[in-house]
């Protein structure tokens, strides 16, 4: 098995970056010629990435370049955010990309937010990917693989010649035990556990920020748990919701989703040292129970969980290049996750999904 990653940067985008950054992951990998290439582009590629994939097949010699446009992307080398920039995996001699078959197990799944649908994403067998985006959240977008940007906005691939280990990093505080919801309208969570959801949220914030106008909403989530709640919270398997608004007419609390009554609910705390511990977590989860360490990772991240989360670095990058220090990795910063999770494929925010890739037995 040879892969390899290469990341380059310029003033423009340029078919000159994809060559580059494919050129370096070869040298890296000592391949001639390769089987597959990932390559992540930065925003600037969307409105036409067409040139800088016909560059990266030619120097990777290879037809099968699978990826899509980011907000920012990164490599074991480093992270770029604000700048043209092109990040690339090379596979060889084992490792490959195909398109997905019906009896996949495991789905490598890449999407514009504008190609996203609910049921498409729910079949497919256990998809494990990104959502394209930018900084703005409104694209435009560009998804490709096979060497060609999909008009649709989806690609889903399989990674074969390797096995997979897949995992999340949801990283928040849980701010209380989770407590049936008594009262919902639409969006608006009215009341929970017997009390105002906006009272039962403020309770457990600093006196400092317990007035509705100073709630950090965009820091706070609402969890719902898989199953019995007790057992979800201690092993993490809860869904998030970001809270969009804390309302102080008739003590609600505005949330991303619609929820029923009955569901169980608790506050959680998007906090940078909670969100560092459940990584490492996540990567001791996955990868104490081998020996060997993985052969390379593939790593999606939220852009709302990279160097902007953690004060000017990504901790989760540099936790799992710690871990495995001469090990490749590629990921992008997207506008959402997609994970199996709880027997179901998921839509994540502020999230990390992570996939090691190991020998495969």
């Amino acid at each position: 098995m040879k892969v390899g990653t290469g990341l380059a940067v310029g003033p423009q985008a340029s078919a000159d970056l994809a060559t580059n950054a494919v050129a370096t992951a070869m040298t890296r990998a000592d391949l001639s010629i390769a089987s597959a290439v990932l390559l992540y582009l930065s925003a600037d590629f969307a409105p036409d990435a067409r040139a800088a994939l016909t560059a990266a097949a030619r120097a990777a010699n290879c037809m099968q370049v699978a990826g899509c446009t980011a907000a920012g992307v990164f490599t074991d080398e480093d992270w770029v955010l604000d700048a043209p920039a092109a990040a690339a995996m090379v596979l060889g001699e084992g490792p490959a990309l195909r398109p997905r078959h019906d009896d996949d197990a495991q789905v490598l799944t890449l999407a514009a937010p504008n190609a996203l649908d609910l049921h498409w994403l729910s079949g497919g067998g256990a998809r494990f990917g990104g959502v394209a985006g930018d900084a703005s959240g409104r694209g435009p977008y560009g998804v490709w693989a096979g060497g060609r940007v999909h008009e649709d906005g989806r690609a889903e691939l399989a990674l074969t010649g390797v096995g997979l280990r897949l995992g999340v990093s949801q990283g928040v505080r849980p701010l209380c035990a989770p407590a049936a919801i008594d009262q919902v309208d639409g969006h608006d969570v009215r009341v929970v556990g017997g009390e105002p959801a906006l009272v039962r949220l403020a309770r457990e914030l600093p006196l400092s920020v317990r007035a509705p106008e100073r709630i950090p909403t965009h820091l706070l989530m609402a969890g719902i748990p898989y199953g019995d709640p007790d057992d979800a919270m201690a092993s993490g398997r809860y869904h998030l919701l970001p809270v969009v608004a804390a309302n102080a007419d008739d003590k609600s609390v505005t949330v991303a989703g619609r929820l029923r009554p009955g569901m169980p609910l608790f506050w959680a705390l998007r906090q940078p040292a909670a969100a560092a511990r459940d990584m490492a977590a996540t990567i001791a989860q996955l990868a104490d129970s081998h020996l060997e360490a993985p052969r390379f990772a593939l790593m999606f991240p939220c852009m709302g969980r990279g160097p902007l989360f953690y004060g000017g670095d990504d901790r989760d990058l540099r936790t799992l290049a710690a871990r495995f220090p001469e090990m490749p990795l590629i990921g992008f910063y997207g506008n959402g996750e997609i994970a199996h999770l709880d027997g179901a494929n998921r839509l994540l925010q502020y999230s990390v999904v992570l996939a090691l890739a190991y020998e495969d037995d």
